[in-house]
């Protein structure tokens, strides 16, 4: 931005150093001159001093120039970032919100449980709705990548937690216009929970710093912000936060994957955790640590740097609660420095009222990997028994109902899915599709209704061998194959801003099933909504494209990833855009309902 005088364009330090430059030329003609003239010292001094009095002005003035313009262009920002709101809000006649209703849709089911499944009767939509879906409204929002969190949804009211932008949106579902915003001054992190507590609504989440925030759902006003960290570790609150009665059960995805690409840093500290808060005031009542907090081991990287371990097994998922049997189960990612734990890549049972571990089963073990891994860095010491291919559980483990048993349900980024006993962490039956990628395999999670779990597989092009994007379908009770879908690549005639579209089209979203359908999406920004039984295609549609949106912010989409799928009250809900990992940015919260 620059400052506009008459015709000329300024910025701060150009005018400043326009100004300095005149003057300064004449004070040192003068003192030249005077020099040149032999004049006496007394008069050589005296111009010197003014010089240096004129140079310490010229300092100060660029200061105050600086820091005014500053102020200016903060202002205006300010006041761009207010307009933009203030486009989104509804007339205020119409900001009532109605929580009245059960919820229609929310992350986690009101049992705890994440089967990704809603009924016609929760979603208001069946099978035959989804062949003639059509765009409802577009909202948009600036100086944003990624729209990476599921919303939840309650009568006409689609709660939306736009993390870049860091706000919270209550967004009418017919209109897309904003009820109400909360602004917490800082990026959010997690999807949004929902419940009632003492007969009011909540909203639950975290944000980039590893608060948790409590709002009310009826007006977006605070009611706490507490910490979600565990003692002595720090992580990221990636995986949605669960009410369960009087407590919040939080995931804590602490590792130092991204650290430990930093050849200087001493790799590494941090781990996966779990916390319980109470859910009326965020105060801490127990926490779980998949392994003991790091120290040095002893080892030496090979440019010298000292080496600390235990860490990683973060859990970046959401936890499902088991109430029946009084349990949690999480699942975890990779181990990022030596020793390795047996709780890396792992499916954990922990007690939901003590945090007690009670039963593990690790998929993969000695996965060690952070960020140096992937450029050959001194942090990435590989040993005899290291595997070192990042292969974390992406997505929540589902608690399911096979007929004659309950199983408990998982992705993993290796293309493995995982049925396990829900009492003792048995196996009971796998399946694998390809072989796996940092990336995914299975990304972000599975999707399950009462016959079949529905696993995405991303497998971006050129990370491995066995290439095979797609949904796979499995019956529960015995593990064997349905149908598939094994997509392809779709780039002639699309929008510029595809990267690498030849590559990135596979399926790393955590799908959706409503009814009879199935509802995933590309990293190439392409909708797909398949028939649950027959694994016919009901319907496509592109939202890589440009969008007219309902508050006037210039919208644009992009990769469908992450938890970006979401239906209920009669419509289906979509963010499009995921800039991380060199995918395709976007910045939409797309509407669509059936048409009339």
């Amino acid at each position: 931005m620059v400052l506009k005088a008459d015709f000329l364009y300024f910025s701060p330090d150009s005018l400043t150093r326009l100004l300095c430059q005149r003057a300064s030329a004449r004070r040192e003609t003068e003192t030249a001159v005077t020099y040149g003239n032999s004049q006496s010292t007394g008069i050589f001094m005296f111009f010197t001093r003014a010089f240096q009095s004129f140079t310490s002005s010229c300092l100060s003035l660029s200061i105050f120039t600086t820091l005014s313009l500053s102020t200016a262009f903060a202002q205006a920002q300010q006041d761009a970032t207010e307009d933009w709101v203030n486009a989104t809000m509804c007339a205020v006649n119409d900001r009532a919100v109605d929580l009245s209703q059960a919820p229609s849709f929310t992350y986690t089911g009101a049992d705890g449980n994440n089967p990704r499944y809603l009924s016609a009767a929760q979603s208001g939509l069946v099978t035959g709705d989804f062949a003639n879906l059509e765009l409802a409204w577009a909202v948009a929002f600036p100086a944003t990548s990624s729209m990476r969190a599921a919303p939840v949804i309650v009568g006409s009211t689609v709660f939306y937690s736009a993390t870049d932008s860091g706000r919270v949106f209550a967004l009418d579902t017919t209109s897309g216009c904003a009820k109400w915003v909360y602004e917490p001054g800082t990026r959010l992190r997690s999807s949004l929970a929902y419940d009632v507590v003492d007969d009011e609504g909540v909203l639950i989440f975290s944000d980039q710093a590893g608060m948790i925030h409590s709002i009310k759902a009826a007006s977006g006003e605070v009611n706490w912000v507490a910490s979600g960290q565990a003692s002595g570790n720090q992580g990221m609150l990636t995986g949605t936060p669960v009410i369960h009665e009087d407590r919040i059960i939080v995931p804590v995805s602490g590792s130092g994957v991204i650290t430990g690409g930093n050849p200087n840093y001493e790799c590494c500290e941090n781990h996966g955790a779990v916390t319980a808060l109470e859910v009326r005031s965020g105060k801490k009542i127990w926490e779980y640590h998949t392994m003991p907090a790091a120290d040095y081991t002893g080892m030496v990287s090979a440019t010298g740097v000292k080496q600390r371990g235990p860490s990683g097994a973060p859990i970046w998922t959401t936890p499902t609660i088991d109430a029946q049997r009084s349990q949690i189960y999480v699942t975890t990612g990779e181990n990022t420095s030596h020793p390795t734990t047996g709780t890396s890549d792992a499916v954990i049972a922990i007690d939901l009222e003590t945090g007690e571990e009670l039963w593990v089963f690790q998929a993969l073990a000695n996965d060690m990997w952070n960020f140096g891994c992937s450029a050959g860095g001194p942090n990435c010491i590989i040993l005899d028994d290291t595997n070192s291919v990042d292969f974390d559980f992406g997505g929540p483990a589902i608690l399911v109902d096979a007929g004659d048993r309950e199983l408990l349900v998982a992705g993993q980024k290796s293309g493995d899915l995982w049925a396990l006993n829900p009492d003792t962490g048995a196996l009971v039956w796998n399946q694998r599709v390809g072989e796996g990628t940092a990336l995914g395999g299975n990304h972000w999670g599975i999707t399950t209704n009462s016959e079949r779990a529905f696993m995405t597989i991303n497998d971006p092009g050129g990370m491995n061998g066995n290439s095979r994007p797609g949904l796979y379908s499995y019956f529960l009770g015995t593990g064997e194959p349905s149908w598939f879908y094994e997509v392809n690549s779709d780039c002639e005639g699309r929008s510029d801003r595809l990267r690498r579209c030849e590559g990135l089209y596979g399926f790393s979203a955590a799908p959706l099933t409503v009814d009879g359908a199935v509802i995933t999406a590309g990293l190439d920004g392409r909708l797909f909504v398949f028939d649950a039984e027959s694994g016919d295609t009901l319907f496509k549609y592109d939202t890589a494209v440009d969008f007219e949106t309902v508050n006037g912010v210039e919208g644009y989409g992009g990769s469908i990833d992450s938890h970006a799928i979401a239906a209920g009250s009669g419509m289906v809900f979509v963010g499009s855009g995921y800039g991380s990992f060199s995918q395709v940015s976007g910045n939409v919260l797309l509407a669509f309902r059936p048409a009339e």
